[in-house]
């Protein structure tokens, strides 16, 4: 399985925020979204950052509540791994588990065309074990 087919299933849109933005605005749109990771944009396309739930927990552990009062620029993880639409699953898998993160934005020739959270990589593998499941009791069963 391709990223191309999560995308298809899933859906391409991709829930996005200005690094002019304050925190709380992030936050806002996080609990209205009800996601876990925002992309950054800036003036440089197709993205300047990632701002995750991660990333205000530790800002407001560090700063306290005047964190809410900043730029998302001023929290946001800037060095972003990305995938294109030709990565597998697995390879996925792989980046996620590597650079310990749950949300990899998709881009394609230079544009941003979606986002896959852990949980659609969870989901996508947990779907494929039932369906050969289901082909396994067929089979079996035809005997």
């Amino acid at each position: 399985m391709r990223v191309s087919n999560l995308l298809a299933t899933k859906g391409r849109d991709v829930a996005t925020i200005s690094q002019e933005r304050t925190v709380a605005d992030a936050v806002q749109v996080l609990k209205e979204r009800r996601i876990g990771a925002l992309i950054v944009t800036g003036p440089n396309p197709p993205l300047a950052g990632i701002v995750s739930e991660r990333d205000v927990v530790r800002a407001l552990a560090e700063r306290g509540a005047s964190a809410l009062d900043q730029k998302v620029a001023d929290i946001m993880s800037s060095d972003v791994t990305t995938c294109d639409e030709s990565t597998t699953a697995v390879e996925l898998m792989g980046l996620m588990t590597e650079h310990r993160i749950r949300h990899v934005p998709v881009v394609h020739s230079g544009q941003l065309v979606g986002m896959i959270s852990i949980g659609d990589v969870v989901k996508a593998r947990f779907d494929e074990l039932e369906h050969e499941k289901k082909d396994l009791l067929d089979y079996v069963s035809s005997w």
